[in-house]
């Protein structure tokens, strides 16, 4: 199964509509308010035009139109404020909110790039198995989860040595590695379940990237980005040898939202944080416990 993003041409016809209001309705507006202001002004001194206008207060509507042309700008970045994300910070335990949004829409799209994926997994597997009692409006959801490649070296995660540092532990890499396999199985078990019932179509992947979990990216429908910087100095300790390890909590992670229907400079935001996620899936590894069960 594949999470293949939307194509170009889908998305870039939406964002040539919303480039083409964005540059010409200002342009309309103005020459509608002042075409009213004109017309306004010049029936009240022009007879024959206030006669074929049968209008008696030509004065007070054009200095109305008058005043709206001047206050155009300022009434639109004051709906531009208006408009502008009001959850600028969350937390991670918050995702629950953002998932069931997102489920609202008929084609879903979420995509994530962090640790585990933990806290994520666990709001993913609820709305999945939810929808085998009671489908939703979603008609097709895709569902994309890229986490490190825990089979090659790593300083987070890590073992915590003398003076604090850190020092690779293989055992840990794999505890971390088999429990993305578990998630990894869990959400795609459900996929095939639901697919299966003709209701919906549902695809879940997940892929490996090399490096340490930083960021934590949370993508909704290419429509809203949450994004984090995971505390890699965190520690845990676990039994029976009471070991420490660097072990990043992403439950505790504050994200920032960025939405489409903020700011201009958010929408371009979403946009690149989108563009750098494909980006990063189409370089991205399967992992092998996929390349084994397809062969």
């Amino acid at each position: 199964m594949s999470g293949v993003p939307n194509s170009p041409g889908e998305a870039g016809v939406g964002e040539r509509l919303k480039r083409y209001q964005a540059r010409f309705e200002p342009v309309v507006t103005r020459v509608l308010l002042l075409g009213i202001f004109v017309t306004g002004l010049t029936a009240q001194f022009v007879k024959p035009v206030g006669d074929a206008l049968e209008g008696k207060a030509f004065v007070g509507g054009a200095l109305l139109s008058l005043v709206g042309y001047v206050l155009y700008d300022a009434v639109k970045d004051l709906t531009a404020l208006v408009r502008a994300p009001t959850r600028a910070v969350v937390n991670s335990r918050q995702l629950g909110g953002f998932v069931s949004e997102a489920f609202g829409a008929r084609k879903v799209e979420i995509s994530f790039l962090g640790y585990t994926g933990e806290t994520l997994y666990n709001e993913l597997y609820h709305r999945l198995e939810g929808l085998l009692d009671v489908p939703g409006p979603s008609k097709r959801i895709s569902i994309r989860m890229l986490v490190p490649d825990f089979g090659q070296r790593m300083t987070v995660p890590s073992r915590v040595g003398a003076n604090g540092m850190p020092v690779d532990d293989p055992d840990f890499r794999k505890r971390m590695e088999r429990r993305c396999q578990e998630y990894d199985g869990i959400l795609s078990g459900l996929a095939e379940r639901l697919t299966a019932d003709g209701r919906v179509t549902v695809e879940c992947e997940y892929r490996l990237y090399v490096g340490i979990p930083r960021d934590k990216i949370c993508i909704f429908n290419r429509e809203q980005v949450l994004h984090g910087l995971y505390n890699l100095a965190a520690r845990m300790r676990l039994p029976p040898l009471d070991s420490e390890f660097y072990d990043p909590k992403g439950y505790s992670t504050d994200l920032n939202v960025w939405t489409r229907e903020g700011t201009s400079a958010a929408e371009a935001a979403v946009s690149t944080w989108a563009k750098h996620f494909d980006d990063l899936w189409s370089l991205a590894t399967v992992p092998h416990w996929r390349r084994t069960a397809g062969t």
